[in-house]
């Protein structure tokens, strides 16, 4: 199962380096990795996306907590929240393809960043699925070029994760 994993680290040299050296000595994937700074200057918000058995999910969680650099961390998936993650996009959009491809911004509420004569480009914000089914959309015209910025999520409601 995919599971989304937020926690806040230390903001701080090699910090990152260490998630992701616990995912690589275990064999574990990282599907999609974010990291920015916070409102304080001191921690930053790691957002990843990995799928395992629940078992692994929660080993993974376990060593995760283990790290003295993860301050605090929440399994997102575990409830309710929002997840978005942003692509741009460039594509052939030559002739009677730029129709098409001005049709299927529309549908997904896109927008067109750049044109020129034979290529556009894209920009479009939604879930992981929102934007696969993008690509699917245009991938006749042609794509010469994919950049997706890796999810990001937050806890609906009341919840939040902070120190």
């Amino acid at each position: 199962m995919r599971h989304t994993i937020s926690m806040l680290l230390e903001n701080e040299s090699g910090a990152l380096s260490r998630v992701a050296g616990l995912f690589s000595a275990r064999g574990y994937n990282i599907e999609s990795l974010t990291v920015a700074p916070t409102e304080d200057e001191t921690l930053s918000r790691l957002t990843l996306v990995t799928s395992g058995s629940e078992d692994v999910i929660e080993q993974i969680t376990k060593q995760l907590n283990k790290l003295v650099d993860v301050v605090k961390l929440v399994d997102l998936t575990e409830g309710q929240h929002i997840e978005r993650e942003m692509l741009l996009i460039k594509v052939n959009a030559g002739g009677a393809t730029r129709d098409e491809i001005r049709r299927a911004v529309d549908k997904h509420q896109a927008r067109i960043l750049d044109e020129s004569e034979t290529t556009c480009t894209i920009e479009l914000t939604g879930t992981s699925d929102t934007l696969d089914a993008f690509v699917t959309a245009v991938s006749r015209a042609g794509i010469i070029e994919v950049v997706r910025s890796g999810v990001s999520g937050i806890a609906r409601g009341e919840n939040s994760l902070r120190v």
